[in-house]
């Protein structure tokens, strides 16, 4: 809605066909430039296309052609109508001043196509001719001025004479009914599907349709039957009907036996051999086939020197996963923080039941962790997939012992990558509880973190959270993790 400072003027219209049928389309109203009202605050700019309703009307309030503070000034409406089925659409200018608040398009788009498009102007009117021959004053002075005096009443004159009636004219008789004209004659046909004859006769194809010979014959169309399918005598000799001729070079009613198809008979007994099998004797022989043992693994006897790592594998040493091999642990102990988690990446090369979380202390205090502290795996996307009980129920005094953590229920993990979590409350001095092999130590950002940086998963880690009595059921690995110096070693099997 345009501010009440802009005086505006609604414009309306309607639009019908010869018949008085309502017209469809958009009529648009479009000013030279952007409009600036200072006074106003508001800058105006665009077309405003509106569309005709149900009944071929269209009404809309514009801004005034001569708005007072509007720059710039002098200018006009250029009003285009798009009309459906009236081509083209033709295109005139319009004023709208102010002291008309209303306009109806009927009084100012231009009647005849052949005249150029015009601005209806206003004209002075007889106030603004009159302050132009020299009078002072406002509009309603001007309008004081032109009542004369009242003049003086004149005398009442007398009352003339009643006239007299006049003679009632005859009336005329009624004529007789005309006789009724002839029919007119019926209008003639000018053309038939294009042709213009006296005698118009059109074929099938003049009409879209199919010659009635062509049914059944080559080149034409096939006849339906009474079931509204194509009789056989129309269908091909390929198109079916035709009766097996042989089966394996019998015919009649053809039973077949296993020889007549290469095939052996159901109770028939064959070797291994025989069917191009492998003999159980076979299984570790040369040019036989490996056995797998009971974790459908090949067994180290069967594979080639080659095959065999020259290094120590987890399951060298009973585990599944392990973050690094134990041996190259640095020589000082890691004592965790209090209600800090600390993290540590294996990987599963393969799908496997885990039961045990492995630590190893270089030594341990006298006093224990709590019932607050716990270890747990988390997967690659930082939820929580097992969790042992209260780690006080693991750990003793000890000088160096391979600590195995049993979980709350065994887990079927996938292949992959996961975090061993560790948890540690309850001693207060720095080393008065587990130290844990670790790692490398340098820095706030040691090796542990190396990765290229298309991989996400960092292999060693804390949560920034601190203070923790037990373990998140799950965190946001790209946000939650922060660098940690000490790479703690850790199994599962």
């Amino acid at each position: 809605m345009l501010p009440d400072s802009i005086p505006t003027v609604t414009v309306t219209g309607r639009y019908l066909t010869p018949d008085g049928t309502p017209l469809s389309g958009n009529v648009t109203f479009r000013a030279p430039a952007v409009l600036t009202f200072s006074s106003a605050d508001v800058i105006l700019g665009g077309p405003v296309t509106i569309a005709l309703d149900a009944t071929g009307a269209v009404s809309v309030t514009l801004p005034a052609t001569d708005a007072p503070g509007m720059n710039p000034t002098g200018w006009a409406y250029v009003v285009t109508e798009q009309l459906a089925g009236v081509a083209p659409g033709r295109s005139y200018s319009v004023l709208l001043p102010a002291e008309h608040r209303t306009a109806d398009l009927a009084d100012l788009a231009p009647t005849d196509p052949g005249k150029a498009n015009y601005v209806a102007v206003r004209g002075d009117s007889a106030y603004e001719v009159a302050v132009e021959q020299g009078f002072a004053g406002t509009v309603e002075q001007w309008l004081a001025s032109l009542v004369g005096a009242t003049g003086t009443k004149g005398d009442t004159g007398p009352k003339g004479a009643t006239g007299a009636d006049g003679p009632t004219g005859a009336r005329g008789a009624q004529g007789s009914q005309g006789t009724p004209g002839k029919d007119g004659a019926a209008g003639v046909v000018q053309s038939v599907n294009g042709q213009s004859a006296a005698a118009v006769v059109l074929t099938a194809g003049d009409v879209g349709a199919i010659s009635a010979t062509a049914a059944g014959a080559a080149g034409g169309v096939a006849q339906l039957d009474q079931s509204g399918k194509v009789p056989a005598s129309q269908l091909p000799a390929s198109s079916g009907g035709s009766a097996v001729a042989s089966v394996n070079g019998k015919t009649g009613a053809v039973v077949l036996a296993a020889g007549d198809v290469g095939a052996a008979a159901s109770d028939h007994a064959h070797t291994a051999a025989q069917v191009g099998a492998l003999g159980t004797a076979t299984r570790g022989a040369a040019l036989g086939v490996a056995p797998l043992d009971g974790s459908g693994d090949v067994p180290l006897a069967n594979l080639p020197t080659a095959a065999i790592p020259s290094v120590w594998t987890p399951g060298d040493l009973g585990f599944k996963a392990w973050t690094f091999d134990p041996a190259v642990t640095d020589s000082a102990a890691q004592y965790c923080q209090i209600g800090y988690v600390y993290l540590m990446g294996i990987v599963l090369r393969e799908a496997a039941t885990l039961s045990r979380l492995c630590f190893y202390t270089a030594g341990n205090g006298a006093t224990q962790p709590n019932n607050q502290s716990f270890a747990g795996l988390y997967n690659s996307s930082g939820a929580r997939v097992a969790q042992t009980t209260s780690l006080n129920n693991w750990f003793s005094v000890n000088e160096g012992n391979t600590i195995e953590c049993g979980l709350t229920a065994n887990y079927s993990a996938a292949a992959g990558l996961y975090w061993v979590a560790l948890l540690i409350n309850g001693p207060s001095a720095a080393t008065n509880g587990p130290g844990f092999a670790r790692g490398a130590a340098a820095g706030t950002n040691p090796a542990g973190q190396a990765r290229a940086s298309a991989v996400s998963f960092i292999r060693h880690g804390r949560l920034s959270t601190t203070g923790l009595t037990a373990l998140p059921a799950s965190f946001a690995p790209a946000s939650a993790i922060v660098p940690d110096a000490n790479a703690i070693w850790a199994a599962a099997y």
